[in-house]
């Protein structure tokens, strides 16, 4: 009885595999086709998301501002005006940093 079963189960699943193995070449390009399009989809989903005031609020906790110690200011405010190339120097960097 239970042979008889599985027989048929047997049959029927290898009918089934010869009926599609004719379409495999479209599965396959269709398989791709929808694991491609979900990526996009979750890509074009996760790139327009916003973060939460909670989590921006969680992030900004843990940046710590630059300190610059008064002492450094000082001394360079010394260097600046006692030497005429230093202020210079101070003036081209004011007016493009990013210059070498």
């Amino acid at each position: 009885m239970k042979n008889e079963k599985l027989d048929g189960i047997l049959q029927a699943a290898i009918s089934a595999i010869k009926r599609i193995s004719r379409y495999k070449v479209i599965l396959i390009v269709l398989i791709i086709g929808l694991v491609y399009g979900f990526i996009f989809f979750r890509i074009s989903v996760l790139s327009g998301a916003q973060p939460s005031q909670a989590m921006i609020d969680e992030k900004s906790v843990t940046i710590k501002a630059a300190r610059v110690d008064n002492n450094v200011v000082q001394q360079l405010q010394r260097l600046q005006d006692n030497s005429v190339s230093v202020k210079a120097l101070f003036e081209t960097a004011r007016v493009n940093p990013f210059q070498e």
